[in-house]
C-alpha cells in the first residue's frame, strides 16, 4: 500500500506481550484475517510479478521458460525474516520483498518487478484483496437476510404493538417489522455487489500512470503495452483495468468500498437496537446459550450482547468513511504517501469489522426467540385506546349519535388512562364501555371489534410480496451457500 518512504518495518510481538487487534484476534472470522495477512499480500506479490514476466515473456521479451519456471516454484517461499531485515535496512517494503524473492529465485532475480513501480504490486494487490474480501461477504449477508426472511415469514401475522417515537403506536405484525430490517440489509447487498463488480484493475501503468517505462522496453511498440496491461489484468481475473491512473488507482475507490460497508454498519446498528429494545419489553430475545452468564453481579439477566457487540462495531464501521475521503481529498497531483500508513488500518479493519457483525448477526437471527404472550399483553394494554374510533364507528352503524359517543369514549378513556398512569393498574376501558348502558348496542360486537389482527391492516400479505418479488429473487445466486451455520469466535 505504500510507495518507498513509509514502511512500518517493525514486526510486532506474538503472544501475550504485545498488543494484538481484537478484530484479527477475537471476532473476524479466520477466513477474512487471511485475506489481509501478510502471507496472502506477500504472496500475491510475487504472483503479479509472474504474472508480469509470463506476460512479457509472451510479447516478446528475453525472459526464460527457466526464469518464469523457478518464480513458480517460489510463490510461498517467503522468508519473512530476510525480508523484514532487508526492508529495515532500504526502508522500502516493495524492495525488500524483490531483494528477498530473487535471493530464492537467483536465475529469475534479473527480471523481477522489470519496468514496474512499487504501486503494480502495492495497488493491483489491495484490488484483489478487496474484491476478495467483497467474495467473503456477500454470502454472509445473503444467509442474514435468508434467516430473518424465514422468521419474517413464519412470523408474518402475528399481531405485535408498534412504535413511533418508541411510543405505542398503531398494530403491525412481528414479520413485518422483521421486513423492514431486511429491506435495508437487500439494499446494503445490492451495494455491495454493485462496488465489488465495478472494481477496476490497477494494470501495468508505470511511475506516474504514463506507461513510459513499459514503451521503452518495448521499444515503443505501443500495441504491446495495450496487450501487457490486457494480459495481466486477465491473468488477476478482471475484466477491465483503468485507463487513466496516477501512480495509484484513483483513492475515490476506496471511498466507494468504505461508503457501502459504513452503510450496513448502519443496517446492523438499527436491526440490533430493535432487538435491544425489544429484550428489555421481553418480547423477544437474541439466543442466549445454557452456560451463559449474563452478569457477574446479578445471575438472572439475560444481557443481549451479541446485539450489543454489533451496536459496538457497526459504530466503529460507520466512522471508516472519514479516512478515505480525508485521504482522497489531499492526494497532491499523481500520488503523495500520506495515503499509505492510513489504508493499511482502515481497509482491514473495515472489512474485518464488517465480517464480524455479520457474523454475529447470522448468529443473532438462526435463534431468535419470541414471546407471544408479552406481545399479547402489551397489545391488551394499548388496544382499547385504538379501538376508540372503531368503536364510535360500531355506535354509529347502531343508530347512536357520532359526537354524543366520542365524547362517552373522551371521558372513559380519560378514567382509564388515570387507573394506568397514577394507580400503575391494568387498561380497563373495555370494562367500563361494558359497564356503561349507552354502549349495550355493540356490548356483543367489542370482542370483534378488538381482534388484534383486524387492526394490522395488509402486514401479512406486504410480507408475502416482498419476500417473493424482491428478497427470494435477490438470494437465488447464494443458495449453494445458504446452509453454513454462523460460528463466533468469542
Amino acid at each position: 500500500m505504500a510507495e518507498g518512504g513509509d514502511r512500518g518495518g517493525q514486526q510486532a510481538a506474538c503472544g501475550h506481550d504485545s498488543y494484538r487487534s481484537p478484530l484479527a484476534s477475537r471476532y473476524a472470522s479466520p477466513e477474512m484475517c487471511f485475506v489481509f495477512s501478510d502471507r496472502y499480500k506477500f504472496r500475491t506479490w510475487r504472483q503479479l510479478w509472474l504474472w508480469l514476466a509470463e506476460a512479457e515473456q509472451t510479447l516478446g521479451l528475453p525472459i526464460t521458460d527457466e526464469q518464469i519456471q523457478e518464480m513458480k516454484s517460489n510463490l510461498d517461499n517467503i522468508d519473512f525474516k530476510m525480508a523484514a531485515e532487508e526492508e529495515k535496512q532500504l526502508r522500502h517494503d516493495v524492495m525488500a520483498h524483490v531483494h528477498t524473492f530473487g535471493h530464492c529465485c537467483p536465475k529469475a532475480a534479473a527480471i523481477i518487478h522489470l519496468g514496474a513501480t512499487s504501486c503494480y504490486v502495492g495497488d493491483n494487490t489491495d484490488l484483489i484483496i478487496l474484491r476478495n474480501a467483497f467474495d467473503l461477504l456477500l454470502p454472509k449477508l445473503a444467509r442474514v437476510i435468508s434467516r430473518l426472511a424465514d422468521f419474517a415469514k413464519e412470523r408474518a401475522g402475528l399481531p405485535t404493538l408498534g412504535f413511533t417515537h418508541f411510543q405505542p403506536a398503531q398494530l403491525t405484525t412481528v414479520g413485518k417489522r422483521c421486513c423492514l430490517w431486511i429491506q435495508d440489509l437487500c439494499m446494503d447487498l445490492q451495494n455491495l455487489k454493485r462496488v465489488r463488480d465495478d472494481l477496476r484493475f490497477r494494470g501495468v501503468k508505470g511511475t506516474t500512470g504514463t506507461q513510459a517505462s513499459f514503451l521503452q522496453l518495448f521499444e515503443g511498440d505501443d500495441q504491446k503495452v495495450e496487450q501487457l496491461d490486457k494480459i495481466v489484468t486477465e491473468k488477476a481475473g478482471f475484466k477491465r483495468a483503468f485507463i487513466i491512473t496516477g501512480q495509484t488507482y484513483t483513492r475515490k475507490v476506496d471511498i466507494e468500498v468504505l461508503s457501502v460497508l459504513a452503510s450496513l454498519g448502519a443496517s446492523v446498528h438499527k436491526i440490533c437496537t430493535d432487538i435491544r429494545l425489544l429484550a428489555n419489553l421481553k418480547e423477544m430475545e437474541e439466543p442466549f446459550e445454557k452456560q451463559q452468564i449474563g452478569s457477574s453481579a446479578m445471575p438472572y439477566k439475560r444481557n443481549p450482547m451479541r446485539s450489543e457487540r454489533c451496536c459496538s462495531l457497526a459504530r466503529h464501521l460507520m466512522t471508516l468513511i472519514v479516512d478515505p475521503l480525508q485521504t482522497a481529498s489531499v492526494q497532491w497531483f499523481e500520488r503523495t504517501l500520506d495515503d499509505s500508513a492510513n489504508r493499511r488500518i482502515c481497509l482491514a479493519e473495515a472489512f474485518l469489522t464488517a465480517d464480524t457483525i455479520l457474523n454475529t448477526l447470522q448468529n443473532i437471527s438462526e435463534g431468535l426467540v419470541v414471546y407471544p404472550k408479552v406481545i399479547e399483553r402489551r397489545i391488551r394494554q394499548e388496544l382499547p385506546f385504538m379501538a376508540t374510533e372503531n368503536i364510535i364507528m360500531a355506535m354509529v352503524k347502531a343508530g347512536g349519535n357520532r359526537q354524543d359517543c366520542h365524547e362517552k369514549i373522551r371521558v372513559l378513556s380519560q378514567q382509564a388512562a388515570a387507573v394506568v398512569k397514577q394507580e400503575g393498574g391494568d387498561n380497563d376501558l373495555i370494562e367500563r364501555i361494558q359497564a356503561d348502558a349507552y354502549f349495550s348496542p355493540i356490548h356483543s360486537q367489542l370482542d370483534r371489534l378488538l381482534d388484534p389482527s383486524s387492526f394490522t391492516g395488509r402486514a401479512s400479505q406486504q410480507v408475502q410480496r416482498f419476500l417473493e418479488e424482491e428478497v427470494y429473487p435477490l438470494l437465488k445466486p447464494y443458495e449453494s451457500v445458504m446452509k453454513v451455520k454462523a460460528e463466533l469466535c468469542l
